[in-house]
């Protein structure tokens, strides 16, 4: 990475790489680096001349860099606002390594990264972790802090990673964490400066200079409740609904360590895929929001009527239903673990004997999800464990096949609470615990982040509370262990 760099970008602001660096989507032999040059990151162009510039890459062994093992030099263009996305290939299995970026004479932070074992390898443990729910307004990142002080193999973030509503005048969590512009993100300048702001917080950036994340998109990303291409119940513009989706995939991927395969075509992104962790594990990723039916006509809390059992609906399109069951199928991991951002189990919310179901999860859902647990009943892959967020609580819960909560444990679904988001309904939530006991853990009053250890012969879930989402340095503690062994269906405390 030598000086000469400079001499071939022509004059570059100061301070370039304000917003850190990450790495993701992790293979046995490579891994993707990210960062984006925004000397002036609230700006909408970053404060960037509107030409491209070359930036330098190092991957070594060692922290100090005195082992380089690969270099290399990409584009960084206007049209992606100045981020580069390098897609590094040629390095060993299940090893750590350091990264950071050069333009000019100006050097990036360093990130911590590492590879995946290679497929079918035998392989003793993963740490994994679970994020979602990162509202910048409703409070810090403490969750993340402790995250970043953790040794995670990779760290799944499920969704609302960004926060499209401009929020209140004045956040709980400060003046500091007021939303810029003070609007609701709609355009491409507008989304790219959120994604910037969240990227500015220092914890935030810690967390991703420690471990390889794998990111998927929920509706806050784009707009409250998306469903599919109609937007929120099919109650927008869809032309109008289409230019903005485009726009928040844009600066979604513009901010997130994404491999070119991800890069948004208008309002379309290709964002369910999956890995192999030596012989221990398959991860797939669901999208949830883009290829969903609309929710059904009504309130958010209704009773599942006709329209909601149409079996034609779909949470993830047939593609990728199907694209899910066989690859479900097919698996020779011991852990079949699925990230997604919805809850999966069947939570009746109702204060009264009719059901009552939350419209905007599975539950809105009742056929794909019949299908999915059917299958899971029929053909048992190896110890599913479902892995989501969105619900700004911590759960446990059994997955039983159909909707009724004493059918048969088909799969184990774990959720971490918010980094900082709100929970709204936990009162309702907590009232309707005596009439799901499919649920064997549910805490909506805390936030923070879910913990895996998984091994040969057992799934540990590490529940990580913040004792206080307004302190950025608050204490945060282990609130609660479930452990799934193998063979055997259905979470136990550990």
């Amino acid at each position: 990475m030598g000086d000469d760099t400079g001499s071939r970008v022509g004059a570059l602001p100061d301070h370039p790489f304000t917003l850190g660096v990450a790495s993701g989507d992790p293979t046995a032999d490579g891994v993707v680096l990210w960062t984006r040059l925004a000397p002036e990151p609230l700006l909408p162009d970053g404060g960037m001349p509107f030409r491209t510039f070359a930036v330098d890459w190092q991957v070594a062994t060692d922290e100090a860099f005195t082992d380089v093992v690969r270099t290399g030099t990409v584009g960084a263009h206007p049209e992606l606002a100045h981020s580069v996305h390098p897609e590094v290939t040629g390095l060993l299995p299940d090893r750590a390594y350091f990264y950071r970026f050069r333009v000019g004479p100006h050097l990036s932070t360093t990130g911590r990264t590492r590879t995946f074992p290679r497929p079918g390898t035998p392989v003793r443990s993963l740490r994994l972790a679970t994020l979602s729910c990162q509202n910048l307004v409703a409070g810090r990142f403490a969750a993340l802090r402790h995250l970043a002080g953790q040794d995670h193999d990779v760290v799944l973030h499920v969704g609302d990673y960004v926060y499209e509503a401009r929020g209140p005048a004045e956040p709980v969590a400060g003046a500091d964490r007021r939303h810029h512009p003070f609007r609701d993100a709609t355009t491409l300048e507008d989304y790219r400066m959120r994604h910037a702001q969240y990227r500015l917080d220092a914890d935030l950036q810690a967390a991703h200079a420690a471990a390889p994340f794998l990111c998927v998109p929920d509706d806050h990303d784009v707009v409250g409740r998306m469903a599919g291409p109609l937007g929120r119940n099919g109650r927008d513009d869809p032309a109008l609904f289409r230019r903005r989706l485009a726009a928040a995939y844009r600066a979604y991927y513009e901010h997130l360590p994404l491999r070119r395969t991800a890069l948004p075509r208008g309002p379309g992104m290709q964002l369910y895929r999956r890995f192999e962790y030596g012989d221990l594990a398959r991860i797939s990723l669901l999208d949830t929001r883009q290829h969903r039916s609309p929710q059904v006509d009504g309130p958010l809390f209704q009773p599942n009527g006709p329209e909601a059992l149409d079996p034609a609906r779909t949470m993830t399109g047939p593609a990728q239903e199907q694209w899910l069951l066989d690859g479900l199928a097919s698996s020779t991991g011991r852990w079949n673990l699925v990230g997604q951002q919805v809850y999966l189990a069947a939570l009746d919310l109702g204060a009264g004997e009719e059901p009552v179901f939350n419209t905007d999860k599975w539950d809105g859902y009742p056929a794909a999800r019949a299908r999915l647990t059917g299958f899971l009943a029929e053909a048992r892959p190896r110890n599913p464990v479902f892995l989501a967020g969105d619900s700004h609580a911590a759960m446990v819960s059994d997955i039983t096949h159909g909707c009724d909560p004493a059918g048969p444990v088909v799969a184990t679904e774990l959720l971490g609470s918010s980094v900082s988001s709100a929970k709204g309904n936990t009162a309702t939530f907590e009232a309707a615990l005596p009439k799901n006991p499919q649920v064997r853990y549910y805490n909506g009053r805390q936030r923070g982040y879910l913990s895996c250890t998984v091994t040969p012969e057992q799934l540990r879930g590490d529940l990580w509370f913040v004792d206080d989402v307004l302190d950025a340095g608050s204490p945060v503690r282990l609130g609660a262990s479930w452990a799934v062994q193998d063979g055997v269906l259905g979470a136990q405390p550990a």
